[in-house]
């Protein structure tokens, strides 16, 4: 079974649509080396609609123009991309194609493809939040900026459930930006007032 993971940079308030005044000061090397291992977990990048048009108008031209970025750029370029969208596209972009039918349908069918060894979800908070809500989720791994962006879409939608997650791993960059990478848990047993009151503040 083929992992899938969410990769998003996230303001401190939850807010995960990116802003370049708020994102681009905290990237630095530490960023760029663990984004770098995300996308080296998968063989297939799983985005919306959005986020292709915004990688596609991008990232070919990185690779042709052959600077330092270009070498990532190909990387891309040669990765499987599965494009979440409810109408036709004309793909610029190599190795493109649109999602066939149902989303969670398509995405259980992809992580039981023996071919596939893993998928990444960059950015697309629209198809994580169904992902998120369809339990195909096995880790979320968040840059979270030291800012409160105030405004923009946030990654948690409201719902009646909630939703249970262990870390598994931490990392504190220079700029203040913390990586948590987050696996999915089983909610815990239910616990009352009774049973924790004793382990608050003692009175003095």
């Amino acid at each position: 079974m083929a992992k899938l993971i969410s990769t998003l940079f996230i303001a401190a308030d939850g807010v995960a649509e990116i802003d370049p005044d708020w994102h681009f000061p905290y990237f630095d090397e530490n960023m760029g080396r663990c984004v770098a291992e995300d996308y080296d977990t998968a063989d297939v990048l799983l985005i919306g609609r959005e986020t292709y048009d915004s990688f596609a108008g991008a990232w070919p031209d990185r690779e042709a123009a052959g600077g330092e970025d270009a070498p990532f750029a190909k990387q891309l370029g040669d990765t499987r991309k599965v494009v979440v969208s409810r109408q036709a596209l004309e793909f610029t972009w190599r190795n493109s194609e649109v999602i066939d039918g149902d989303l969670v349908e398509a995405v259980t069918a992809l992580k039981a493809d023996a071919a596939v060894r893993g998928i990444v979800v960059p950015g697309s908070i629209a198809v994580v939040q169904q992902l998120l809500a369809a339990g195909l989720v096995d880790e979320l791994r968040l840059y979270v900026h030291p800012v409160a962006a105030r405004r923009g879409k946030r990654l948690f939608d409201d719902g009646d459930t909630a939703y249970h997650l262990t870390v598994t791993a931490t990392e504190t960059f220079p700029t203040g930006v913390i990586r948590v990478i987050y696996a999915r848990a089983e909610a815990p047993a239910p616990v009352s007032y009774d049973e924790i009151k004793g382990q608050g503040p003692e009175a003095k």
